[in-house]
């Protein structure tokens, strides 16, 4: 799950990291309050899940309260890439002397995490990483040992932060390595870590991930979850326990593992091509349990899909036998009744596979087309999705 802006300044300020004070608002007139609480002298700030706020005209300085209302609500409404901004974090004004760039990450390819550093902060760092490689400087961090405040001045000294704010930037890079275990993350960036006209060192700007796998140690992450932006069709996947990405495309894809799912979305969108360049519609993981609620639940989400004009269920019977999966798939398609009203194509294959697909030609449900292979199953998906287009 990705923060906002001030959902990581709060984690943030939580774990000891200095950030600046402010407020989040979603009616303009409110910023004029926060303003003249913090001076009069503001930063307006777009609150949106992506980069480029500021070339968008969502980040503006604001001389007063009555000038933090007029830009909040210039920036209220604005789309950035896409993003429609609903709320401002209205933020003191800081002197700048100089910005540097840091941050926590998972490092999948090496299954350890990194520490990525560089004194040249404030601009995208995906552009300096490819045309100045040598000024961001990477750290693999032993999870096992973690960062204490040594690592941390052989980091930012590597980094080439300036000696007068090495020992400063140290401690918030420790402050920091808190925060990115403690929060359970998958990333924790500050851009840019600014350092104030008196050597101070405080993190201006922050963008943190935190890993959904871990939501079970932190209750109290349920609160940052944005539920008017996010999906409906994935937060009610979500709801159910399912593991449900939506996409763009016309065919539903219900499959019992992560790797078969995948490949299930490769031979559709390979199929699609020959028919009108129809493409998976979704991710959803059933797992090993194929029971008829897990089924339900799943046809359920997908068949909600304005989008879905046919539905793939590719199963490999294991640990969960074909027999039981097509028993499954009868039981939900009676369970939803008129609520099913789009066609399934079903592939078995595995642990009894004679015997599920016996049981679905027996139920002859008018909806269901039982085929053998995955390609054959895939062109079929596609080609009822491009007739019901």
């Amino acid at each position: 799950m990705d923060l906002y802006e001030y959902q990581a300044r709060d984690l943030f300020a939580a774990h000891g990291v200095p950030v600046l004070a402010g407020a989040v608002v979603d009616v303009a007139e409110d910023a004029f309050g926060v303003a003249e609480g913090l001076g009069g002298r503001v930063v307006v700030k777009a609150q949106v899940k992506t980069g480029g706020r500021g070339k968008a005209g969502g980040v503006r300085l604001a001389g007063g309260p009555g000038e933090a209302v007029e830009v909040a609500r210039a920036i209220l409404g604005l789309e950035i890439r896409g993003h429609v901004t609903r709320r401002v974090l209205v933020a003191e004004a800081s002197e700048i002397a100089e910005e540097y760039y840091f941050s926590f990450l998972v490092d999948r390819a090496n299954r350890t995490f990194l520490a990525m550093a560089s004194a040249e902060g404030g601009v995208e760092i995906e552009q300096l990483a490819v045309e100045r490689p040598e000024a961001l400087v990477r750290v693999a961090v032993d999870p096992l040992v973690g960062v204490d405040l040594g690592t941390a001045r052989e980091i930012v000294a590597e980094a080439g932060f300036p000696e007068a704010v090495r020992e400063r930037a140290a401690e918030v890079v420790v402050a920091l390595w808190e925060t990115f275990v403690a929060e359970d993350a998958m990333l924790v960036e500050v851009n840019p870590l600014v350092r104030d006209p008196h050597d101070g060192i405080v993190a201006l700007d922050g963008k943190v991930t935190l890993d959904d796998n871990a939501a079970f140690r932190h209750p109290g992450h349920a609160e940052l979850v944005d539920a008017e932006a996010e999906d409906p069709l994935e937060a009610k996947a979500k709801a159910k326990d399912l593991n449900y990405v939506k996409l763009d495309g016309q065919v539903g894809i219900i499959g019992n593992g992560a790797g078969l799912v995948m490949s299930t979305l490769d031979v559709v969108a390979y199929a699609g091509q020959r028919h009108g360049g129809v493409a998976p519609a979704n991710f959803l993981d059933i797992g090993g349990g194929a029971s008829a609620e897990v089924m339900a639940a799943g046809l359920d989400v997908i068949l909600g899909d304005p989008d879905v004009n046919s539905v793939f269920v590719n199963v490999f019977g294991g640990i969960t036998a074909c027999d039981a999966v097509a028993t499954g798939i009868v039981e939900a398609l009676g369970m939803l009744g008129a609520e099913a009203s789009k066609p399934l194509v079903v592939r078995l294959d595995g642990n009894n596979v004679e015997q599920g697909r016996r049981i679905l030609e027996q139920a002859a449900h008018p909806l269901v087309t039982l085929v053998d292979t995955m390609d054959a199953a895939a062109d079929k998906a596609a080609e009822l999705a491009a007739a019901g287009a």
